[in-house]
């Protein structure tokens, strides 16, 4: 193994570990709160909708599995839905509409009062998310938002935003893996026993 390809292998680690350092010392509460608003929307019959593009769509299905199969112990299906996995529903917005109106005109067609929409955009700005959350705000959903640049449109939008601020993308959707099964470990804990 050459030098380069060893420091970049440790920066890498190094900046991941940073970053879970920072985690633990200011995002708990932050954490905590989405898990809560998560199970509230549960316990009332509500349904969690996500969306994302890309390595976040992934993540939005991801949970959306965790959530409807389970996370590590038994208890009743809990309602996801990941905007992302049609693809009959999103080529054919895509197509008589606009990109940008993928995830937008399913939350037309889905999203109520009594749901919450968690909206992954690691710059915090893609269009088609944006519209999603706008969508589902004049609907009176709650958003949760996760997001890898602080103070960006989408952390303004939400009514709670997990921030993993990082220069790489990669080390942010990292960070919001721990953070997402953390948070489908405690909604499932307060599940548990239905």
């Amino acid at each position: 193994m050459n030098a380069d390809t060893k420091n970049n292998i440790v920066e890498a680690i190094e900046t991941h570990k940073e970053m879970v350092a920072a985690l633990q010392e200011g995002s708990v509460e932050v954490i905590a709160a989405i898990a809560d608003a998560i199970t509230t929307v549960l316990e009332l019959d509500g349904t969690i909708y996500l969306c994302g593009n890309g390595g976040s769509a992934a993540d939005a299905q991801h949970i959306a599995g965790e959530f409807v199969g389970r996370f590590c112990r038994e208890r009743k299906a809990l309602a996801a839905i990941a905007f992302s996995t049609d693809t009959s529903v999103l080529t054919s917005i895509a197509n008589d509409y606009a990109y940008e109106r993928v995830f937008a005109r399913q939350a037309e067609a889905l999203v109520r009062q009594d749901d919450l929409l968690w909206a992954f955009s690691t710059s915090g700005t893609s269009a088609n998310v944006i519209a999603a959350v706008e969508v589902a705000k004049e609907r009176g959903a709650r958003v949760i938002a996760f997001t890898g640049t602080a103070d960006s449109e989408l952390e303004q939008m939400a009514d709670i935003c997990f921030c993993a601020d990082a220069e790489s993308t990669a080390r942010s959707q990292e960070i919001h893996q721990l953070a997402y099964h953390i948070i489908c470990d405690l909604v499932e804990r307060s599940f548990a026993n239905s």
